[in-house]
């Protein structure tokens, strides 16, 4: 067997194989299919500073080879988080890894403070994905400044490993990648979900309630393994790839382009065995392909120069 055993940054991981947040919800659907203790940790379901009832429905809708979701952040609020769920993952051997989101800067600071008083978070990743109200919607992730105002201001109050979550909706994933990681970034995290629409065509109207909405699936992961690819080049951080896995060869891909680790997002949706399918199928690959362990083959598919960093 491969030593599948993973380092990012300071948090060391049995496995590479992480359940991406938005997908697992708090793993209570998942618990009594497979121990909760087999991904190398869950991403939770993304949190906010106080409750939040999440967008009118329908907020999900099917598409070829992927789903548009526009969920709206649905979640019980950081308090609830703290003092409910993640006691109960904890109980149940998760590694957990805590995704915050904010509509201002102060929000995801206050929300920073809170999970700094937390007992048995391993990680906790930023969202950056999210509209700023205070500059007109626009996306913290889409703009270099406002990245790196969310990663410095997280970081005063964050001891733990800080993962950034990348929206893959900019032009340059580089000059985000290189933000973040100067204001204190230990680990990436990409992608997030690309933004996309269906229209019914009975009817002439946008399929989702709020029209638009973020596309995972199949569909994304040429545009995620660019994005790895890239931002492997750009940065000397481990980065966490994500973006259509459903299978080992997906997985096996994502660790040529650069990536340290990997997490299944609409994999979990359509077979709640991906995660445990996944991790045995890249010890499979490797011993089939006579590899030791994931470092022989990371970073394979990047140019020289880049590899021997």
């Amino acid at each position: 067997m491969a030593d599948l055993k993973t380092n990012l940054a300071d948090l060391v991981l049995p496995n590479p194989v992480l359940a991406a947040s938005g997908t697992y919800g708090f793993g209570r659907e998942f618990a009594d299919l497979y121990p909760l203790s087999l991904p190398a940790a869950i991403m939770a379901k993304g949190i906010t500073l106080t409750p939040t009832p999440g967008n009118l429905t329908p907020r999900i809708a099917e598409t070829p080879a992927g789903m548009l979701n526009s969920i709206g952040l649905e979640n019980p609020g950081t308090d609830a988080f703290i003092a409910v769920e993640l006691p109960w993952l904890v109980s149940r051997g998760a590694r957990v890894i805590a995704n915050i989101s904010g509509h201002t800067a102060a929000e995801y600071e206050e929300i920073s403070r809170r999970l700094a008083q937390a007992q048995g978070l391993v990680a906790v990743e930023i969202n950056i994905s999210c509209p700023n109200v205070d500059c007109g919607g626009m996306a913290f992730g889409a703009d270099p400044l406002l990245a790196a105002e969310v990663t410095r201001r997280v970081r005063k109050h964050c001891r733990l490993p800080l993962i950034v979550k990348l929206t893959p909706n900019v032009t340059d994933i580089c000059l985000i990648a290189k933000a973040v990681a100067a204001e204190g970034a230990d680990i990436l995290s990409l992608i997030n979900t690309l933004l996309g629409m269906a229209i019914d065509a009975n009817t002439g109207r946008a399929v989702l309630a709020r029209a638009v909405g973020g596309l995972s699936g199949p569909a994304i992961k040429p545009v995620a393994l660019r994005m790895v690819w890239q931002a492997a080049q750009a940065v000397d951080l481990p980065i966490i790839g994500m973006g259509g896995i459903v299978s080992a060869e997906d997985a096996i891909e994502f660790f040529m382009a650069g990536a340290h680790a990997v997490a299944v997002g609409s994999g979990n949706l359509v077979n709640p065995y991906c995660i445990p399918e996944v991790l045995r199928g890249i010890d499979q690959w490797l011993d089939a392909h006579g590899y030791c362990s994931l470092d022989e083959i990371r970073g394979m598919a990047l140019p020289k120069t880049a590899q021997s960093r």
